[in-house]
């Protein structure tokens, strides 16, 4: 998929509609299934369900019970919890290649949050009893599992300590960071979020209100830190979010 550029103002964002790739040949790329040879791929392939999703389709809702593990092969998924006031929390947006809903199949059976495309998209989905027997005559699919539950908790702690630790323009800035992925690479001082972003969003993420958000975007904005246009946002000096979110300079 073509990287996003930052658009100037006066020109429109472009947005690449999600392509429609060998399923098997994507799932050696996914978190769960990696490592596995090309016939195993094959045979999950076809075990699984490939559904294409509109955006703004909900796949689950929060408290839902669970019955299938889900891949993004495209697009874009954010995945929310709510409070009993109403309150809502972004735990995060899954990109393509992760897994999705599949710690509930070994808890308690019941979505923790809903899940939302964000633009249109693909995923594939697989019924517990087949992922089981694909665990059992594939261990490295346990091994994998075992892994991303690692990385979330790992993400989770950070999240956390962000929380009780740091400003909230630096969890700001940590959260755009984390969005932009690895568009921001050394060599560079630009990067774009290649899906879109409200600043509710942001907050949401952050744990913030829309007004500190947007105060705090308006002033990077004019001091060209980024740029916001249609919900997409730039980040147009990478160096200087580092800078802000305590983070050290990346080598040239």
């Amino acid at each position: 998929m073509r990287q996003r550029k930052c658009a100037s103002p006066d020109k429109d964002v472009m947005v690449t509609p999600p392509p429609t790739p060998d399923v098997a040949e994507q799932l050696a790329g996914t978190e769960l299934f990696g490592g596995l040879s090309s016939e195993v791929l094959a045979e999950v392939a076809t075990l699984g369900r490939v559904h294409r999703l509109a955006a703004g389709a909900m796949l689950f809702s929060q408290g839902a019970p669970a019955d299938r593990c889900h891949a993004l092969i495209a697009g874009r998924v954010r995945v929310a919890q709510s409070g009993v006031e109403g309150a809502q929390v972004i735990v995060r947006f899954v990109g393509p290649d992760e897994m999705f809903g599949t710690v509930a199949l070994f808890t308690d059976h019941r979505y923790p949050a809903e899940a939302t495309s964000v633009v249109d998209s693909v995923e594939i989905s697989w019924t517990e009893p087949t992922l089981l027997d694909l665990i059992h005559r594939h261990p490295r699919i346990a091994l994998n599992l075992v892994s991303i539950i690692g990385t979330r908790l790992r993400e989770a702690q950070e999240r956390l300590r962000e929380l009780a630790t740091q400003r909230v323009d630096q969890r700001i800035a940590h959260a755009l960071l984390r969005l932009a992925g690895p568009s921001g690479f050394a060599g560079r001082d630009d990067a774009a979020i290649e899906f879109p972003l409200t600043r509710q969003d942001l907050a949401d993420m952050c744990g913030a209100t829309l007004y500190t958000v947007s105060r705090v975007l308006t002033a990077w904005e004019k001091a060209g830190y980024v740029r916001t246009q249609r919900k997409y946002v730039c980040l147009r000096k990478l160096g200087e979010i580092r800078r802000i979110a305590g983070e050290p300079p990346q080598l040239r």
